[in-house]
């Protein structure tokens, strides 16, 4: 079922819409390299192959999972001794090649010997070296809408040369449509699952919700943890819990634990966010992610996900400040920016003798002997504002005690 020509590619119309930059390029055959980046299943290898049918190019595939230096010295090669055939390389996985293999293409690349056609499903700024990048042009593939991998399933079900025809099965379209959610735009998979739905009935039968329910119940999430959905669906928790979206925080906390995620990798985070993100606002938060972070070792799974469901629940509904990450920043600029202060006489440690000859410690007061704990001292040599607590939960009551004890200070102020 796999597209002949870029005309027959079904979603991806962002790329391939008339008029767009690559069926321009397509048609005149006047492209270089290319680098297609997208999920598994979504027409990398399709548009490849459909270019290289619609220019009458020589296409030779590599995977860089079973290809090595020697072999891909004697594909650059003979592409070198037949520059009429006008090579296309399509390297599948782009992002398996390290450094060494990647520069190994540069000269051919640059010099037009073939013309590379990268697929990955990695970003290809972390992966693929600044040279190449720079040489070919990106395109970004999405996954497919439903409707679009529905329409591939239900083609496959009637074409008899390339398809299941010959089989006879039928089904609704509710049937295929519900298929094609289960897989997350990914048409392989849902091509190679309507196949093993259709072999496992007889023929002329129909696809029934029964078959359908022993497929979903197998249904794998996709979610690889190292890849951009492992990135990207850890951003998405952080920025929902920072956003006080408790609905949001569960539906991706529910979809790395289901995608297999390391439970201590997502409590790590939830400690984080809780000073972070909530900090003096909640002085709750800190304790209880901690403590949560400890039930994923002492409990387990699939117990853990009820105190990582509680610690994400706690977070994102918590009051929030930044305040304490602020004024680290503050503090680190300062440092860095300033000359480092001298730490003050009076507040020098004062053990031992010769400590107490030259002074140290001289002239400190004792917080304790001052009412509400404020002597009037100051405790840097050059005072500086570095923390500035944000009027919402429990910081609001900490910004009121600061500014009493501003008050006071004044009020008590004597020289160290």
């Amino acid at each position: 079922m796999r597209p002949r020509r870029l005309s027959e590619v079904v979603g991806q119309e962002h790329i391939l819409k008339a008029g767009s930059l690559l069926p321009r390029l397509v048609a005149q055959n006047r492209f270089g390299s290319l680098l297609f980046y997208g999920p598994p299943g979504c027409g990398k290898t399709s548009i490849a192959e459909a270019i290289a049918r619609e220019t009458g190019s020589r296409f030779v595939r590599v995977n860089a999972v079973m290809s090595n230096v020697a072999e891909l010295r004697e594909i650059l090669a003979a592409a070198r001794r037949r520059p009429e055939a006008a090579t296309i390389l399509f390297i599948d996985e782009l992002h398996r090649f390290n450094k060494s293999q990647q520069d190994l293409l540069l000269p051919d690349v640059e010099e037009g010997s073939v013309r590379l056609v990268g697929a990955t499903t990695h970003n290809p700024g972390f992966y693929v070296n600044p040279p190449l990048l720079s040489r070919s042009h990106l395109f970004r593939l999405e996954p497919l809408a439903t409707a679009a991998v529905a329409g591939v399933m239900r083609a496959a079900l009637t074409d008899s040369e390339r398809g299941l025809g010959a089989r006879r099965v039928t089904a609704d379209e509710k049937i295929l449509s519900d298929l094609a959610v289960l897989c997350d735009g990914d048409l392989r998979r849902a091509l190679n699952s309507l196949e093993v739905l259709v072999l496992g009935l007889v023929e002329g039968a129909a696809i029934t919700e029964a078959e359908l329910e022993v497929f979903a119940r197998e249904r794998r999430i996709r979610y690889d943890a190292d890849e951009d959905e492992h990135y990207d669906t850890i951003s998405a928790f952080i920025k929902s819990c920072r956003g006080s979206d408790p609905d949001a925080a569960m539906y991706w906390l529910a979809k790395m634990l289901a995608g297999g995620e390391d439970p201590r990798f997502i409590a790590r985070r939830l400690v984080i966010l809780a000073s972070e993100d909530v900090g003096l606002a909640d002085p709750q938060a800190l304790p209880l992610t901690v403590a949560a972070h400890h039930a994923c070792d002492f409990v387990g799974l699939p117990e853990a996900e009820y105190a990582l469901a509680h610690a994400t629940l706690y977070i994102a509904t918590a009051p929030k400040s930044n305040s304490a990450t602020l004024a680290l920043g503050a503090a680190h600029r300062a440092l860095k920016e300033s000359p480092v202060q001298p730490v003050p006489v009076h507040l020098r440690d004062k053990g031992g003798q010769a400590s107490k000859r030259v002074g140290h410690g001289k002239g400190y007061a004792y917080s304790h002997d001052f009412p509400e704990n404020i002597s009037g001292q100051d405790f840097l040599g050059k005072p500086l504002v570095l923390y500035a607590p944000k009027p919402v939960g429990w910081e609001a009551m900490i910004a009121d005690r600061l500014a009493r004890w501003k008050e006071l200070k004044g009020s008590l102020r004597r020289p160290a």
